[in-house]
């Protein structure tokens, strides 16, 4: 994950938190980095401080005993701490992450430094470099020698890094995939959904409307791909009403 740890700074928000907390990693003050999930705090703290032991605040007894045993810690879903003000972080240097909302009192009365990590739609200097380096990754893992060209459109940052990493790895999955392969993809989806009296009907639609979008993408005229299929004009047009691509 070298080229993800280096990646993951590139954002003027992201940088900022690095510096502020490269420039108190040594004092025994308590920080927190605050963001949603998956966007890259763990690692950002695994880059800095790759020897620091964690702890979850969902462990409630782990916690305390990490605590009592430790100087310098790192606490995740800090959020989910069930008596935060009980913690003593008095001569400890702790950083903590939390995936959702913390009490404003809490924060003031226990944290230094408050750092917030916006999710990675709002990083677009990290989307490019983050998806260049999954399909690396994509194409290592998955064994896959031809060029992979992504639509963005299909890039899903919903859940950020989890997210665009699946989506990545879809999308380098389908383009890879054979004509057997997929042929053998849609006999097991049919082998286990068949059934019913209009399974023929109902199924349909999995191959004809995949086979008009690309057609309308490809040649842009409904004329041409009418040709292109073998069909009749009125044919191709009740069929782009039937799957609402008209």
């Amino acid at each position: 994950m070298k080229e993800a740890n280096e990646t993951i700074a590139r954002s003027p928000a992201v940088a900022q938190i690095l510096r502020g907390l490269e420039l108190t990693r040594d004092l025994y003050v308590a920080s927190i980095l605050i963001g949603e999930r998956y966007s890259g705090k763990r690692t950002l703290l695994k880059r800095l401080f790759p020897d620091l032991p964690r702890v979850s605040g969902e462990d409630e007894r782990a916690l305390s005993a990490a605590l009592e045993m430790e100087n310098a810690l790192i606490i995740t879903e800090f959020e989910t701490v069930k008596y935060p003000r009980e913690l003593d972080f008095q001569n400890k240097r702790i950083l903590a992450v939390a995936d959702g909302p913390v009490d404003p009192g809490i924060l003031d009365e226990k944290f230094a430094f408050i750092y917030r990590m916006p999710p990675l739609r709002e990083r677009p200097e990290e989307i490019e470099s983050f998806t260049r380096h999954f399909l690396q990754e994509a194409k290592e893992d998955l064994m896959i020698d031809e060029e992979i060209e992504l639509d963005q459109a299909r890039l899903d940052l919903e859940q950020n890094l989890r997210s665009l990493k699946a989506s990545v790895y879809r999308e380098a999955l389908l383009q890879s995939l054979e004509a057997s392969e997929i042929e053998r993809a849609l006999e097991r989806l049919f082998a286990e959904s068949l059934e019913g009296n209009n399974a023929y009907r109902e199924n349909l639609g999995l191959l004809e409307r995949p086979l008009l979008k690309a057609g309308l993408a490809r040649y842009g005229s409904q004329l041409k791909l009418a040709g292109v299929l073998g069909i009749n004009r009125n044919t191709l047009r009740k069929k782009l009403h039937e799957y609402n691509l008209d």
